[in-house]
């Protein structure tokens, strides 16, 4: 197994687990933890996609850490729950 193979794999497994911490929706922390892990997903996308000439995949994983780092800010850095209503 390469290492394009490794990062994909990677990538895929950690994703899938991500999703699953974050759709359980068991409080802030563990979501938040589920956005880490969506990072560590996308930079695995990114490395795999650039070794491989996937442009596709490497523009929608630099979206996709954006979103995921400020997952990470909304659920892990910031203080406060946001105000609804």
């Amino acid at each position: 197994m390469n290492l394009i193979d490794v990062c994909k794999w990677y990538a895929s497994i950690s994703g899938i687990i991500a999703c699953f911490m974050v759709s359980l929706d068991l409080g802030r922390r563990l979501t938040g933890w589920g956005f880490v892990l969506f990072v560590t997903s996308s930079i695995a996308w990114i490395t795999g996609a650039f070794l491989s000439d996937d442009e596709p995949l490497l523009t929608q994983n630099l979206v996709l850490i954006c979103i995921n780092c400020f997952g990470v800010f909304r659920y892990l850095i910031r203080k406060r729950a946001p105000q609804h209503g």
